[in-house]
């Protein structure tokens, strides 16, 4: 049994106010793709968890994995002891403003659901994943959506047109609490989107209005974030350049995949990249 975490990225996020606890409240468009984790049920004993691919050594210090903690969140709201040995295989980037913890805790509600038989719905999964992070329940079904409050609030997204997008992250890692506490300024107003775009133009000439509110300060604590969306914008056949979460990753908006695979490589070999259509989640 596999699943796959693919990349959460934000086309826009516009901070539009803060609770009295502190979090802040969010407007996002949230699309999926094109790189992901893997999450596979590797044995039927305990509940374990092996970390393998490229970003494995950046999670090896954690002493309670978030996928772990999803597996026991899950087990309890069932009332069974979890059990089963998972491995994930971590090609996202760690710390990278594209959800790939959460990716991976949701692709563990998703996997021990089918693994344990449970059958819970979408929204129950979900229920179950907030108290875990605001970032897992937009990553429950992986698919494009509307994220308000602090991350809770799933609404539909307008209807997508194709795009493809480059993802490009410079090797460094961002704490979002830190890119929070570094940001100055107000509060945003909610995005005026439509129900749907007719095509790749479009879509990036609305989101062009937008913004993220967490660019300017990112790049004050991560200064190559700069020549990352640079070089992004720069390449032909990019509609819009653009920071993702709280960083460090970027993302390019393009309407040809040639040209968004194009432009991976002239990205420095240095940076992490990734190219592709937008991810599809399974029916």
């Amino acid at each position: 049994m596999r699943e796959q975490a693919p990349a959460k990225v934000n086309l826009h996020l516009h901070v539009v106010g803060r609770r009295a606890d502190g979090y802040h409240l969010l407007d996002s468009l949230a699309v999926f793709g094109p790189a992901a984790d893997s999450l596979a049920m590797a044995g039927a004993g305990p509940a374990s968890l092996a970390l393998e691919g490229p970003f494995a050594r950046g999670l090896a210090a954690e002493p309670d994995n978030l996928v772990l903690r999803a597996a026991r969140a899950l087990a309890e709201a069932a009332g069974i002891r979890p059990w089963g040995g998972l491995r994930l295989e971590k090609h996202l980037p760690i710390a990278s403003g594209i959800g790939g913890g959460s990716a991976d805790a949701a692709a563990a509600l998703r996997l021990l659901n089918r693994a344990w038989g449970l059958k819970f719905s979408p929204a129950r999964l979900r229920e179950i994943a907030l108290p875990l992070g605001a970032d897992i329940p937009v990553c429950v079904e992986s698919r494009p959506a509307r994220m308000g409050g602090v991350g809770e609030v799933i609404s539909p997204a307008p209807k997508l047109p194709a795009v493809a997008l480059l993802l490009v992250n410079p090797g460094e890692a961002l704490a979002t609490p830190a890119v929070f506490r570094a940001r100055e300024g107000g509060f945003s107003a909610p995005a005026d989107l439509p129900a749907a775009w007719p095509g790749a133009a479009a879509m990036a000439e609305d989101l062009r209005r937008c913004g993220n509110d967490l660019e300017a300060a990112a790049i004050l604590l991560c200064p190559p974030i700069a020549a990352v969306l640079a070089a992004i914008g720069a390449q032909r056949g990019c509609l819009l350049a653009r920071m993702s979460g709280s960083g460090a990753t970027c993302f390019g908006l393009f309407a040809r995949l040639e040209d968004a695979q194009a432009a991976r490589c002239a990205m420095p070999a240095a940076w992490w990249s990734s190219a592709g259509p937008l991810y599809e989640a399974p029916a």
